[in-house]
């Protein structure tokens, strides 16, 4: 983990990319066509209807909020809208001042049919993939939500690894520091023949591994290998960047802490660099205390290694 500010890698070939993806997804939506799948109604007005057939009324204010809509053109199309049949106001049974707007039973059935379709275009644009590569598309997009608005992200959930993952993880942490710090590929290797050992002799009892994951994808992990009968050593912990500060960390490390003392150990033990302030700092309120240091340049820059312990 670090302080490092993602803003300073923004790039101009970055917001084209962007920009290139956003007129790629309008033309596969057929988002520029008048009607919004061959209806009468636009894209942002069938996105109204959707939220109404899945919500038992909805304040209007609500629905300015949630949509990001004027509350001026939300005003409008909901007049057409009452017009058309396809709405109703109602009285707000929790507060008498309010009213929710409720789709009429003409308007689900005006919905139906858009809804279906939508579906049937999504499962056919898919039918080409096989199986693995629909799993790498949902995942993309629920890392492109994840990674725009991380309040909309779904639960965490913390699991042992599973195959694939340790590799993975190595993968990330290899391309984050050599990103943030500047590590080159020695430390690649010094990761990677510590995941190659973690594997080789992966004893459940004494060890233990701990994915953190939001919507199927991992946003961080940790490990706990035994160095011998009284203490083992905490490894390998990462969090992906635009995770850090929503206590990921924090949680893997209390996993790490509560499986030591539960196998019995009398100390945790870590070793770690005095450039990572973030993590330096969560292991402080874990109650680990610097017991070394010492000036080395294994992985290129200068470094200050520093051995830490916990008491358990």
């Amino acid at each position: 983990m670090t302080d490092h500010d993602p803003r300073s890698a923004i790039t101009e070939a970055a917001v084209e990319r962007v920009r290139t993806f956003n007129r790629f997804y309008t033309r596969r939506l057929d988002l520029l066509d008048r009607g919004f799948l061959a209806s009468p109604y636009t894209l942002g007005e069938v996105r109204l209807l959707w939220e109404l057939a899945h919500h038992d009324g909805v304040a209007a204010a609500d629905l300015s909020r949630d949509l990001g809509i004027d509350p001026g053109q939300l005003s409008r199309t909901l007049k057409r809208f009452a017009a058309a049949g396809l709405i109703e106001r109602r009285a707000d049974t929790g507060d008498a001042r309010r009213s929710t707007v409720v789709l009429t039973d003409h308007g689900r059935t005006v919905f139906a049919p858009l809804e279906a379709e939508q579906c049937r275009r999504v499962a056919a644009g898919l039918e080409a993939l096989r199986p693995e590569a629909v799993g790498r598309l949902v995942g993309a997009m629920a890392d492109v939500e994840r990674l725009l608005e991380p309040g909309a992200a779904g639960p965490l959930v913390i699991r042992p690894h599973r195959t694939g993952d340790i590799a993975f993880v190595v993968a990330r942490q290899a391309r984050l520091y050599a990103d943030d710090y500047g590590f080159d590929q020695r430390f690649e290797a010094l990761i990677s023949e510590v995941a190659a050992e973690f594997l080789r002799s992966y004893d459940p009892r004494r060890e233990a591994s701990f994915v953190a994951e939001i919507d199927d994808r991992i946003v961080g992990a940790v490990f706990v290998t035994r160095k011998d009968d009284d203490v083992a050593k905490l490894r390998l912990l990462h969090v992906e960047s635009e995770m850090r500060g929503s206590g990921i960390g924090t949680r893997l490390v209390d996993a790490c802490i509560r499986f030591a003392r539960e196998r019995g150990y009398r100390t945790l033990t870590l070793w770690t660099n005095a450039v990572r302030g973030e993590a330096r700092r969560l292991y402080d309120r874990a109650g680990f205390r610097l017991v070394a240091a010492e000036p080395h340049r294994m992985f290129g820059p200068p470094l200050v290694g520093e051995t830490w312990d916990l008491a358990l």
